[in-house]
């Protein structure tokens, strides 16, 4: 069974970017190899008016005729959005300004006539304007939250299709079991991954430490929990690159397989290895044992919700499988061994590697959780939900660069950033 994840999910732009391996893609491993060092050297809403906002009566919006003007701004209108007719921009504009729960100061005392002109000067009457004409936060919130759902159904509806995809008949009342190559490569994997993390542990204290400043716009503050985070990513690339080095049949590819493989999984495993490390009591991710961060830390961090939301989500919604650390590993090992990654030469090669993992998870699950039947069709659909994430991923790191943060180099390069 070959796990082929581009007929179901899009690929993001971080996907489609890898062109270029020659001596700058290599460096991702002669980093390790010659001892490079990396380490050198809460929303506030909106205040609402005293006016409750205006309800649209439920059902398809009227037809346009084409010369509907936006009530907040006076410009073109391309639609009904959040319970207002509004152009393209006030409707971006209301929607960044609920989710990152934006505060606004006008320094003419509120009191500014919006137009197409004044809406670009002045924020906070064009935040007003938008809530006096009724746009509503909750629809905001509940797009994200149908976005959400439509993931969910996907990965309900794929599941189900992969159970009823008929496989090759097997004896009648059979039991699975795990063969000893199987389950030595099982033992193998989780060591491997403890290992690794139990190395991670130890870069701890390379790590800038978390600012304790009250202010969270603070310039200097935001930066220090900037180069935290990413510091904190680094060693988790390292952490993935030394656990596919163990993986039985890794080195078997090619240096530019093994290379292609990485660059565009790294960032999916790092969601998975995120996943396992997620509190649903405290709704917060703990990495080096003890260090946990809730959302508000990733934004205060210069991350968007746009990309944190969907991270808390996907945690959670691994969390609820409740997996032990061989079906993590083994989960992790199939997502690097996929064939229909950007400039893998040797498909064949992945494939079949990647089928001995899909084997030995298939069997593992029916021994341990008999009487899940749709446990092993769901977590495979976990990873169609990985490339969804990694396309937002690519978003976010577009938008860093667009704030002027710079990623460290190995981020730049596994990412495909070119400065």
């Amino acid at each position: 069974m070959i796990v082929s994840l581009s007929s179901v999910a899009p690929m993001g732009p971080t996907q489609l970017a890898a062109q270029d391996h020659g001596k700058r893609v290599a460096s991702v491993f002669e980093m390790e190899e010659e001892g490079f060092s990396l380490f050198h050297g809460s929303e506030i809403p909106p205040e609402h008016t005293e006016n409750p906002p205006l309800k649209r009566k439920k059902g398809p919006a009227p037809k346009m005729l084409g010369n509907e003007v936006c009530s907040v701004c006076g410009d073109k209108a391309s639609g009904f959005h959040y319970n207002v007719l509004s152009c393209e921009g006030c409707k971006g504009f209301f929607r960044r300004s609920v989710i990152k729960g934006a505060q606004y100061v006008c320094k003419n005392g509120g009191k500014c006539e919006m137009d197409m002109y004044m809406r670009r000067k002045c924020q906070e009457c064009r935040l007003r304007k938008c809530q006096e004409a009724g746009m509503r936060e909750q629809c905001v919130l509940s797009e994200e939250q149908i976005q959400l759902k439509k993931l969910k159904k996907q990965e309900d509806d794929q599941a189900r299709t992969v159970v009823l995809r008929p496989n090759p008949p097997s004896p009648p009342n059979t039991p699975h079991k795990l063969t000893s190559e199987q389950l030595g490569m099982i033992e193998k994997l989780v060591a491997a991954q403890q290992q690794c993390n139990q190395r991670s542990f130890t870069d701890r204290l390379k790590v800038t430490p978390w600012p304790q400043a009250p202010d969270p716009h603070n310039r200097e503050a935001r930066q220090q929990r900037f180069a935290h985070f990413t510091e904190l990513a680094i060693i988790s690339v390292q952490e993935i690159v030394d656990f596919a080095k163990q993986l039985p049949g890794f080195l078997e590819l090619t240096r530019e397989d093994q290379i292609a493989l990485l660059k565009t999984s790294t960032i999916e495993v790092m969601l998975l290895e995120t996943s396992r490390r997620y509190n649903p009591e405290t709704e917060s991710i703990t990495f080096l044992k003890d260090l946990s961060y809730n959302r508000d830390d990733f934004a205060k961090a210069g991350l968007q919700f746009e990309f944190i939301n969907p991270i808390f989500e996907f945690s959670k919604g691994m969390n609820d499988l409740q997996l032990n650390d061989a079906e993590y590993a083994l989960l992790i090992a199939i997502n690097i061994f996929s064939a229909d990654r950007p400039n893998v030469q040797d498909q064949s090669l992945v494939e079949r590697l990647q089928h001995t993992y899909v084997e030995a998870l298939h069997s593992y699950i029916c021994i341990h959780r008999p009487n899940d039947h749709l446990m092993f069709p769901r977590m495979l659909m976990k990873l169609v939900s990985l490339r969804t994430l990694s396309s937002v991923h690519s978003e976010q790191v577009f938008a860093l660069r667009l704030q002027d943060k710079k990623l460290p180099p190995l981020l730049s390069e596994i990412w495909d950033v070119h400065e």
